[in-house]
């Protein structure tokens, strides 16, 4: 519309007046001339019937200005209210329509009429639709009016501040929270997605071929979801490992029975693993080997085992007179004692052997190997030694805890006898 162009209208009410007062002047004229002189009369009255009555119809009109979305038009009109203005104006107006004044109102000279003609959008919310009319200008003052709250993480198409056309489709889409899970890490999020693949893509969060996602990218998102993305990368790892040696074991005639002598000690080998290693948000998970190396071959080692019997006495037939005595401090021990190996200092394996005659000395009073003759013990090998054996004290070996808590402590004669 342009403003303030002036638009003459005729209604039809006006138009069927003027030709019903014609045609009754016509018969009125035809009853009294002849034709020719019916046709001239008829014809003029016509002309001046017409420019009396159009300057009548003129000068009755009253002058309207009509303001539609903030454009206005001026017209002249012989509507009595506002409802029969729209109405010669054929205009349908809706309950929803703004017209100030009301409708019912007597249309004057100069009269301003303001109309704002409502339009139907459609609204959809959470997959609900709903039409509607409403005289908002925005997308957001509609939904205000429609008591539809808006936070920082809803989604609204178009914007808020787009301007409302008919028919326009508004799509609300309302925020929920989520939990979000990635690679271990956990974080609150605000999501307007219907699929997990959908959440994902909107977070800006990329999935490699190997990463899970619980639960499936196809499933529907629901509020207080948590959404897992479990990290998934294979790895390679190398490593070195020892190769242990074995333990040999070979007969010697001239090792006492039970001695053991370590011929070779034996080197443990050396191989390299290629692993492929699956780690999930940073922890290993299943370690897979792929190849192996041998770097260094081990050495076994090698323990000689004495075979050779042991006299259990020493020989009756040595002169008990000869030697030197002395008088030592005495106690007794098993090889099975508290701290004990079992085997003697000088390699006598007492397990083995449980009716050996041995004692324990300190070898800078009675040399390793020395036979001696201890009262009420008998004929011995000095073949142990001891951390508490000092100066003139000795330890006897018993075969039993009995018979060495029989002997006891106490102080006794011996005799070296070599």
């Amino acid at each position: 519309m342009t403003a303030g162009k002036i638009v003459y209208i005729i209604t039809p009410r006006e138009k069927e007046a003027f030709f019903i007062v014609f045609e009754n002047m016509k018969s009125l004229f035809s009853k009294s001339l002849s034709k020719k002189k019916l046709a001239i009369i008829s014809g003029s009255f016509i002309v001046f019937a017409a420019a009396f009555g159009f300057l009548l119809f003129e000068t009755t009109k009253k002058t309207v200005a009509i303001t539609v979305d903030g454009q206005e038009k001026v017209i002249k009109t012989h509507a009595a209210t506002i409802q029969d203005l729209f109405d010669d104006l054929d205009i349908s107006l809706r309950s929803e329509d703004y017209v100030f004044p009301s409708v019912d109102t007597e249309v004057k000279n100069n009269l301003a009429i303001v109309w704002t003609p409502a339009k139907q959008v459609q609204i959809v919310k959470d997959n609900e639709k709903k039409t509607i009319w409403t005289l908002s200008k925005t997308v957001g003052e509609l939904l205000k009016e429609q008591e539809i709250a808006i936070t920082a993480h809803d989604k609204v198409q178009p914007k808020l501040e787009e301007k409302i056309k008919s028919k326009l489709e508004i799509k609300v889409d309302k925020a929920f929270p989520l939990t979000l899970v990635d690679g271990g890490k956990e974080q609150q999020v605000w999501s307007t997605s219907t699929t997990v693949a959908d959440f994902l893509s909107q977070q800006g969060i990329t999935i490699s071929n190997l990463d899970r996602i619980e639960p499936k990218a196809e499933e529907t998102v629901k509020v207080n979801d948590i959404i897992k993305v479990i990290r998934v990368e294979k790895v390679t790892d190398v490593v070195e490992e020892p190769i242990q040696f074995a333990v040999v074991t070979k007969k010697d005639s001239n090792l006492a029975k039970g001695a053991e002598k370590v011929v070779n000690q034996g080197k443990a080998g050396l191989v390299t693993k290629e692993y492929e290693v699956v780690l999930e948000n940073g922890k290993e998970i299943s370690r897979k080997l792929i190849s192996e190396k041998k770097v260094k071959e081990k050495q076994d080692k090698v323990v000689a085992v004495g075979t050779k019997a042991v006299q259990q006495v020493v020989s009756r037939s040595v002169d008990q007179s000869g030697g030197k005595e002395v008088y030592v401090t005495s106690t007794a021990y098993t090889a099975s004692c508290n701290g004990c190996s079992g085997k003697t200092a000088t390699g006598l394996n007492l397990h083995a052997n449980p009716n050996v005659r041995v004692i324990a000395v300190d070898p800078r009073v009675i040399p390793l190997g020395t036979k001696v003759y201890v009262e009420g013990y008998g004929y011995a090998v000095a073949a142990d030694t001891g951390s508490s054996i000092k100066g003139n004290k000795i330890d006897v070996f018993f075969a039993s805890k009995a018979e060495a808590y029989r002997w006891g402590r106490k102080t006794v004669k011996i005799r070296i006898l070599n």
